[in-house]
C-alpha cells in the first residue's frame, strides 16, 4: 500500500508540469507559461511497492478560458529503461530522496494498474490520505479481459488526448482536455470500458466527466 509522505519536494509537481505542459500537443493554453493549480486525482497503487502512481488533474487558467487536464505520472526511485522520451523531470523529496517523474502513459507499471482498475480488480486510491479509497473514480468494463491483449507501453498524443493501442485493436483512450459531464451521461457507442473521475474548476465548483475509454478489438 502506497504511503503518503508529509513532506517536501524540490522542485514541485506543479513547477515541473509547467514546464513540460506546453511541449504537448493537447495542451491549449495561453502565450505565456502554465498558470496551474492541482484540481483533484486519484493515485493507484503498484503490487510492489516500487512505483508511485498518481493521476493528476490541474486546472490552467492563462488562457482565454480556464482547461483542466489529465496528467498520469509515476515516480521512480532510479531512471526507467528506454522511456527518456517520457521524462517529465527530476525532484527531490525529502524523504526519498532523488524521485524521476514521468509522464505514466509510458510507463508499463501504470499501464498495468490502469487496466486492473478499468476491470475492477483494484481501487482507486485517495490521492492526499494513505490506505483510503476514492469512492468518487468510477470504472466499468463488459469486455473478455484486458490482460491479454497485451499493451506496450507507447502512448501516441493527439490534440485531445493520448491512445494506447493493443495489437489486438483494442485501444485505451486518455481525455487528456477533460470536459465536464453529467454522471449519466452515456458512454461512446464503441465503448467497452471507462474511468471517470471529479475535480474542482477554478471558480472552486465541482465538475466530472470521462479520465478513460475502453475500446475492444476483435479476439481471435
Amino acid at each position: 500500500m502506497a504511503v503518503i509522505h508529509r513532506t517536501s519536494l524540490k522542485p514541485t509537481k506543479l513547477e515541473l508540469l509547467t514546464s513540460w505542459l506546453p511541449s504537448r500537443p493537447w495542451y491549449s493554453g495561453g502565450a505565456g507559461a502554465p498558470q496551474l493549480t492541482k484540481a483533484g486525482g486519484f493515485r493507484l497503487d503498484d503490487p510492489q511497492g516500487e512505483v508511485g502512481i498518481e493521476f493528476m488533474v490541474v486546472t490552467d487558467s492563462s488562457g482565454a478560458h480556464p482547461a483542466g487536464y489529465l496528467v498520469p505520472l509515476t515516480y521512480r526511485g532510479a531512471p526507467l529503461d528506454g522511456a527518456e522520451h517520457a521524462l517529465i523531470g527530476t525532484t527531490e523529496h525529502g524523504v526519498l530522496g532523488r524521485r524521476w517523474v514521468y509522464d505514466g502513459c509510458h510507463d508499463p507499471v501504470l499501464v498495468a494498474q490502469l487496466l486492473a482498475l478499468i476491470e475492477g480488480r483494484v481501487q482507486a486510491q485517495d490521492q492526499s490520505v494513505s490506505d483510503t479509497p476514492d469512492r468518487e473514480v468510477t470504472r466499468s468494463f463488459s469486455g473478455d479481459g484486458l490482460a491479454s491483449a497485451g499493451f506496450p507501453a507507447t502512448a501516441i498524443d493527439d490534440h485531445e488526448g493520448t491512445e494506447l493501442p493493443a495489437p489486438d485493436g483494442t485501444a485505451l483512450r486518455l481525455h487528456r482536455v477533460l470536459r465536464p459531464a453529467p454522471d449519466n451521461a452515456p458512454l461512446p457507442p464503441d465503448a467497452t470500458g471507462h474511468v471517470a473521475g471529479s475535480w474542482r474548476t477554478p471558480d472552486g465548483t465541482g465538475a466530472g466527466g470521462l479520465f478513460v475509454v475502453v475500446r475492444t478489438g476483435p479476439r481471435g
